[in-house]
């Protein structure tokens, strides 16, 4: 039985963390013992894979910098697992992963890469340089696993090795993400929302590429036409201060009434189901996982044209330019004109035929197998031809 940790700094709520946990649960345990090793301890998905009985060790990072005890505990982790593989997840477990597991511990290291592309003035001193640092020690893990066509060209562009890359998209567990009539109204009633009004809703981490300023310049647009809409914004937390800045934007869009922060949630299958439309404004995605979460839901949804996201809706929804508004916004009122349950049926049917958790599961597995000699390597321009030619 083969080793395998995965490396990620929480399982808190993301796309990343989805992914981890989605590919972990499915993964087959006859040929794979998994470990996943956290930064901090806590958040929502662990509850979720100690349920189907994967091992989950905590370093219990106290904060940001708590850097050497932290290290040595994870030294001391990998040493004592002796894993095959590491698979580590974003740039700074990506970056400990090799030092780590390739030099200590002699393992296989495969990265997994998420975004297509950002910039890096968005964020702070650590994340920039944890950026630089996988770029420069991008030539030494064993694969570099891409979720995203985009991605793979970004990437590729930065300066990452192509011969190391594969692209694996993400997978949705279209038997769990499902359209819930029950649930509809349930968090309709919750949300004081009426079912004669059309819900929007923009499903995001209080983040720059989520764009919401863009979300909300365009609801103020299509409430000048379609007064029977209202917005959600799912994710974040409604008292921090990205929120409150928002909040001054709503209020002088003059979006008070129509407008409402629902926090964070653990419900989503519910959540998409009491949905009308789903939106993406984002400046930079990957592949993202509330695009293909909702559309299973039978959610038909309004995308700017990022990462992969243009690929997921194809028909099924409605692309702009990122930053755009007045396009995001007609867009908007084209959706809402259509006829939404059809689309929603085409958009679920879409999933589940590309993006099922088994393609996911199988693929990755393949990958992983490929590395430690159980399985014919996989040729990496090929799959990357592949790719292009969907």
């Amino acid at each position: 039985m083969t080793k395998l940790v995965f490396l990620i700094r929480s399982l808190e709520t993301g796309g990343s963390e989805q992914q981890l946990v989605t590919f972990a649960k499915s993964i087959d345990r006859t040929t794979f013992d998994p470990t996943v090793i956290t930064f901090y301890s806590g958040g929502v998905f662990e509850a979720e894979l100690r349920n189907v009985g994967v091992r989950i060790i905590s370093l219990n990072k106290s904060g940001r910098w708590d850097v050497l005890f932290f290290f040595v505990r994870l030294v001391r982790t990998l040493m004592a697992i002796r894993p095959a593989i590491i698979y580590s997840y974003l740039d700074l477990s990506n970056v400990l992963a090799l030092i780590v597991g390739k030099i200590l511990c002699k393992a296989k290291v495969v990265w997994a890469v998420r975004s297509a592309g950002f910039d890096l003035h968005d964020y702070d001193w650590l994340r920039r340089l944890g950026a630089k640092l996988e770029l420069w020690l991008s030539r030494f893990p064993a694969v570099v696993i891409v979720n995203s066509h985009e991605g793979f060209n970004s990437i590729i562009s930065r300066g990452f090795p192509r011969q190391k890359l594969i692209v694996i998209q993400n997978g949705i567990d279209t038997s769990h993400f499902r359209f819930d009539p029950e649930a509809r109204v349930r968090i309709r009633k919750e949300w004081n929302v009426s079912e004669e009004e059309i819900l929007i809703g923009l499903v995001a981490r209080f983040d720059p590429i989520k764009d919401h300023r863009t979300f909300f310049k365009a609801a103020a647009l299509v409430m000048k036409t379609e007064p029977n809409a209202r917005f959600v914004c799912v994710g974040g937390s409604p008292g921090d201060g990205a929120a409150q800045k928002l909040n001054r934007l709503i209020d002088k869009l003059e979006l008070s009434s129509k407008v409402f922060f629902a926090g964070e949630r653990t419900d989503m299958r519910d959540v998409y189901s009491a949905l009308d439309i789903n939106c993406l404004t984002s400046i930079n995605e990957g592949w993202p996982n509330v695009v293909g979460e909702s559309m299973s839901c039978g959610v038909p949804c309004v995308v700017t044209n990022v990462g992969d996201a243009a690929e997921i809706v194809g028909a099924t929804g409605f692309v702009s330019a990122p930053g755009d508004a007045q396009a995001f916004a007609s867009n908007v009122i084209c959706c809402m004109n259509s006829d939404r349950e059809a689309l929603g049926i085409k958009a679920r049917q879409r999933i589940d035929n590309n993006w099922p958790v088994e393609k996911l599961v199988s693929d990755t597995e393949e990958a992983l197998l490929s590395i430690v000699g159980n399985q014919p390597s996989i040729d990496v321009n090929s799959s990357h031809a592949m790719a292009n030619s969907l």
